[in-house]
């Protein structure tokens, strides 16, 4: 099989209302073509990693796996482990965040740790996630996007597929909504590509007065996503190799 003919996928999953602010999370993704001449790989389900598969939700409080959007790749699950994490420095023109902002990555980037392999890295080039704060007075449609989530393929030095995700949060909120609106957009780079109806759900649509933690029920969602096939992470080929018998 190979490459079809990708075009730009977008994909907007949720708006909301916090106070008058008018605060949307966006979640876009690009599928590029690669390489022509190489072929897709067969989605394959990957080992658990071990703290996912270790986790139970004993009181079975359920999940929101149709929710769940699939991509033309299948699933954005990682499968090599930690997953590395990039948070840039704060820009000169954002003075007033430059205190909390550290602080607020890395309680989100925590909060995941507990479940999935994470390692927060200097080197931008080494980066599976890019986190970085952008100037909140940039405007789309007349509302103020809180924060998005974007992912893009490519080809590894191991001739996998692979994919890298960047996120982006405006910096004119409190430390407590950064800190959550970086923690709902880490569940969407780890594999959570949509949103929870809950408002007790940090993948929740929206920005809420008082943001929920990670729950059982985003958990439980997670490790489904990470049961799933996907072509991420399995070995491409090109078009002239000979088929295996």
């Amino acid at each position: 099989m190979r490459w079809p003919n990708l075009k730009k996928w977008p994909a907007v999953m949720g708006l909301g209302l916090l106070g008058l602010l008018a605060a949307i999370f966006v979640h876009l993704g690009w599928v590029y073509p690669i390489n022509a001449a190489l072929q897709v790989p067969a989605a394959q389900v990957h080992p658990l990693p071990a703290a996912l598969e270790q986790w139970q939700d004993p009181q079975e409080q359920g999940d929101y796996f149709d929710q769940i959007k699939v991509t033309r790749v299948g699933y954005l699950v990682w499968s090599q482990f930690p997953v590395k994490v990039y948070a840039q420095p704060t820009p000169k023109s954002l003075p007033l965040i430059q205190e909390k902002w550290p602080q607020a990555v890395d309680q989100a980037i925590q909060a995941w740790q507990a479940y999935l392999p994470l390692e927060v890295t200097t080197d931008p080039n080494q980066a599976d996630i890019s986190i970085s704060a952008v100037d909140p007075t940039q405007r789309s449609q007349g509302r103020i996007r809180s924060a998005e989530t974007r992912f893009k393929l490519y080809v590894n030095d191991q001739q996998q597929l692979s994919h890298r995700c960047t996120i982006q949060v405006r910096a004119n909120q409190t430390e407590t909504y950064i800190e959550a609106a970086i923690r709902h957009e880490l569940g969407h780079a780890l594999g959570i590509w949509g949103h929870s109806q809950l408002k007790t759900d940090a993948l929740y649509f929206s920005q809420v007065r008082t943001p929920a933690p990670i729950s059982a029920r985003d958990m439980n969602t997670l490790k489904r996503v990470y049961q799933q096939p996907t072509r991420l992470g399995w070995p491409v080929q090109s078009s002239d190799s000979p088929s295996a018998p």
